[in-house]
């Protein structure tokens, strides 16, 4: 069992926030580091669920419909995570708060609007 959740960033997330989210000492990669630049969201998502990590992203919409997607199906995600599009630090600041406050096991197939 991870006390910590493994982030992924999707493409649209600053890669600030990956360098800023390591610094901090949590397990970051981003759709770059992946391999994934220019793939859909379904594929992204499938990814982050593939290497055990929560997705964050800004992309509300199509995150809140591939969450329904997912929980109908009975497939698992490692959670996804709607960051408003604010300064880097600023979302740094908030998910550092609310990975500090679940564990893994608690972000799976959750979806969370910071």
């Amino acid at each position: 069992m991870k006390l910590f959740a493994q982030v992924y960033l999707d493409e649209d997330v600053s890669a600030l926030i990956a360098t800023l989210l390591r610094t901090r000492g949590f397990d970051t990669t981003t759709a770059r580091d992946e391999g994934m630049l220019a793939q859909d969201d379904g594929a992204q998502l499938a990814r982050a669920a593939s290497l055990g990590r929560c997705i964050v992203t800004h992309n509300r919409v199509h995150f809140e419909r591939l969450h329904e997607e997912y929980l109908s199906a009975g497939e698992k995600h490692c959670g996804i995570i709607v960051a408003s599009r604010r300064s880097p630090y600023d979302v740094t600041n908030r998910l550092s708060t609310l990975l500090n406050t679940l564990t893994a096991d608690e972000f799976v197939n959750q979806l969370f609007y910071i």
